[in-house]
């Protein structure tokens, strides 16, 4: 038998996405956790010192890190709880909504709800800044309030809540809308000669057909909240009173603060989030993947 000739083509288009995912992830991933058990100012060489960061911001009450480490913990679960639900409930509603043979200009709405996805954060902040201005905001003159929304709860969460979604759910909606167009539509002529309403067709049909784009989204979407930076930093500085601080902006001061760094602690804090995001991921996985084929 004569060898099989192998094609070395594909080698060529896996390598590089290979050679990033190495260098861009996989290795300082791998650094990021041997510096969670090392003090480190990112200068000098990182000092062994095992455990101890692990305990003092698990354990130490007295510590600072102890506190900023539960009450940014704390304030991403908030992020977390009230994001995820709007990106994936108000995203699934829009598609539902835009795939109605009534609704006409369909490709042109889809494309002013994906748009505020392209903008930077930065600049969106700016935008949304503007708006709830307390002088010069629309909100604030369209209903005739003086309320500071960056600086007073629950009005600072709310400003987050808003960017947020506001920014995000136009890519989950096109992941919805590809997938209810691939449901074969026999089955929604069988069900309306059953006598089915939308409330059943949707249960029925819709929903057990999206199951996968929607077990992909609600676990990205989960581990895209954990990390949440950018909102809290732009709108509200982390405040009031830290009401609003997640744990990256601890990590991240802790690590590049102006004095002292301590990048062994913030390292420490970033391993735990991200066993955090691992074990939800898992169990969301798992609970919405169990009973399919």
């Amino acid at each position: 038998m004569g060898k099989k000739k192998v094609s070395m083509s594909p080698i060529f288009f896996v390598g590089p996405h290979i050679i990033l995912f190495i260098v861009f992830i996989l290795l300082p991933s791998i650094y990021g956790i041997y510096a969670s058990f090392t003090n480190w100012n990112l200068v000098g060489d990182p000092v062994w010192v095992g455990l101890d960061n692990y305990k003092t911001i698990l354990f130490d009450k007295d510590s600072t890190f102890h506190f900023q480490f539960f009450n940014g913990m704390k304030n991403t679960f908030i992020f977390v709880a009230l994001s995820v639900p709007l990106m994936i409930i108000i995203p699934l509603i829009i598609a539902i909504a835009l795939e109605t043979k009534d609704v006409r200009f369909k490709s042109f709405f889809q494309s002013i709800i994906y748009i505020p996805g392209l903008i930077s954060i930065s600049a969106a902040a700016l935008i949304w800044s503007l708006i709830f201005n307390k002088q010069l905001g629309a909100v604030n003159n369209l209903f005739g309030s003086d309320t500071v929304w960056s600086t007073t709860q629950p009005y600072a969460w709310i400003i987050i809540f808003v960017i947020t979604v506001w920014a995000g759910v136009g890519g989950n909606m096109i992941i919805y809308r590809a997938s209810i167009n691939g449901v074969p539509k026999d089955l929604y002529e069988s069900a309306d000669i059953d006598g089915a309403g939308p409330i059943r067709k949707f249960f029925s049909i819709t929903l057990p057909s999206i199951r996968f784009p929607l077990i992909y989204t609600m676990v990205m979407t989960t581990a895209g909240a954990f990390n949440v930076f950018a909102q809290p930093l732009m709108m509200t500085d982390g405040g009031p009173r830290q009401g609003t601080t997640v744990l990256m902006m601890y990590i991240r001061d802790l690590a590049f603060s102006h004095g002292e760094s301590i990048a062994g602690i913030a390292s420490a804090m970033a391993v735990m989030l991200g066993l955090v995001i691992l074990i939800i991921s898992a169990i969301q996985y798992y609970l919405m993947n169990r009973n399919a084929v």
